[in-house]
């Protein structure tokens, strides 16, 4: 198992690199080249740059995962196109996606861009809390652990 972030607006990067370090866990996060940083990773963690194309970091993560991967990321597209490569997918409010429910978010967002086209004003996102943050990493953990247990990792 290897851990992808679709890193650029991520507010669990550290939370990620911290349980994945315990589990000895690879971490890779994807950024756009416009967020390029001098900061050095921590052993274990490697980031790719893309280029600063709309979905260039989703289609980067989808070249390099494989089934069982875990997919860290709040876009639903790259979401479903992570459960259809057969990879485990968290979304930062520490929920996991799933095929029960990926159909009902991709709904959803599809509404909500079509009323904003029509000029109609729609809510953002809630503000991430340290509640959102403590749920993803129990999300993360038992994920983690769900994976070990069913002997579904490849390291």
């Amino acid at each position: 198992m290897k851990i992808y972030v679709d890193a650029d607006a991520s507010p669990v990067k550290d939370i990620v690199i911290e349980v994945a370090k315990q589990h000895a866990i690879e971490v890779v996060l994807v950024k756009s080249i416009s967020h390029y940083s001098h900061d050095e990773q921590p052993i274990g963690v490697e980031t790719i740059y893309v280029d600063t194309g709309a979905d260039a970091a989703d289609y980067r993560i989808m070249e390099l995962a494989r089934p069982n991967d875990l997919i860290i990321t709040q876009d639903y597209g790259l979401a479903s196109l992570g459960l259809g490569k057969g990879c485990l997918v968290l979304h930062h409010k520490g929920f996991a996606y799933t095929n029960e429910n990926i159909d009902q978010l991709l709904q959803t967002r599809h509404l909500s861009a079509k009323a904003r086209r029509s000029g109609q004003k729609t809510k953002g996102p809630k503000p991430f809390t340290d509640e959102d943050r403590q749920k993803f990493r129990v999300q993360l953990e038992k994920t983690i652990r769900k994976n070990k247990e069913t002997g579904s990792s490849q390291d």
